[in-house]
């Protein structure tokens, strides 16, 4: 019995932007990607974080992806300089914890102005060139969290939620254009959630009737994860891959949790998650 066939792969330099790249997976990609002779371009709101993509040779363009503006005008500013783009890593996004009662509109706006809006408004401004040139990527980082649901979680994964359901149905639109729609779903990655996640709980409870969540959530012990590398991996596979796949899962239980949400019943599903509290 022949071994199978080993997937095709492109060593070719590629235009890259990444979106978040001033820590965690965004950094980390962005350091892997200028290794490999990518020309790669980390955008963050903070410059002075991304200081070692600069160092290692790349470009650092400030972004926010809650501001029109910042958007059009990095965007804009790469396509001058680089005359295209091959590949978009939305990657920025942040996580909102706390009960949906609690959680104010504002709050709310923004988780889905940074973890929604921003990424379809960066699919949109770049599609025109990848288009124009009959070829492109654009990789979408979610998370296992686009697939499972915890408590106090809800304005997160409905984001991550709609990050999934946007990549897939955008890749009927653009594909037979010769751009890839690719979704990362991460597991457990050591990013410094678990810090993030104590400071979202303590601003955002409110309403006594959510307390016993809000303590056991504070107490839950957070199992270490994976490192970014193992993320920055799987994208750099994702860009180098001559036909891609539509979904790269990663990290920590990534294909444990994927499994058990699409084998158990939803009460059980939720028992199970309720039961890790205690």
């Amino acid at each position: 019995m022949s071994s199978p066939s080993p997937v095709a792969r492109s060593t070719d330099p590629k235009v890259i932007l990444v979106t978040g790249a001033s820590s965690g997976i965004g950094l980390q990609t962005a350091l892997d990607l200028l290794k490999q002779g990518h020309i790669v371009y980390g955008c963050a709101r903070r410059i002075e974080r991304m200081e070692p993509i600069r160092a290692a040779g790349g470009h650092v363009l400030a972004l926010d992806v809650s501001d029109d503006d910042s958007m059009c005008d990095a965007v804009d500013e790469l396509l001058y300089s680089e005359g295209r783009i091959d590949v978009l890593i939305n990657n920025a996004g942040f996580a909102t914890y706390g009960a949906v009662e609690d959680i104010s509109m504002d709050t709310a706006r923004h988780q889905i102005e940074v973890n929604i809006l921003g990424p379809a408004r960066m699919t949109q401004l770049v599609l025109p060139q990848m288009r124009k040139q009959k070829s492109g990527r654009i990789i979408n980082i979610s998370s296992i969290g686009g697939t499972i649901h915890t408590p106090l979680g809800a304005w997160y994964h409905g984001t991550k939620f709609f990050v999934e359901g946007f990549t897939n149905a955008m890749r009927l639109e653009v594909e037979d254009k010769g751009i890839f729609m690719v979704l990362i779903a991460p597991g457990f990655i050591d990013t410094g959630f678990s810090g993030v996640l104590a400071k979202e709980l303590d601003r955002n409870e409110k309403a006594p009737a959510y307390k016993p969540l809000y303590d056991a959530l504070r107490h839950t012990n957070a199992t270490p994860g994976s490192p970014p590398s193992v993320i920055s991996k799987v994208i750099s596979r994702a860009i180098s891959d001559v036909k891609p796949k539509t979904v790269y899962r990663a990290g920590k239980y990534s294909k444990l949790l994927y499994l058990l949400r699409r084998t158990l019943p939803h009460r059980m599903f939720d028992g199970m998650m309720l039961s890790m509290l205690k």
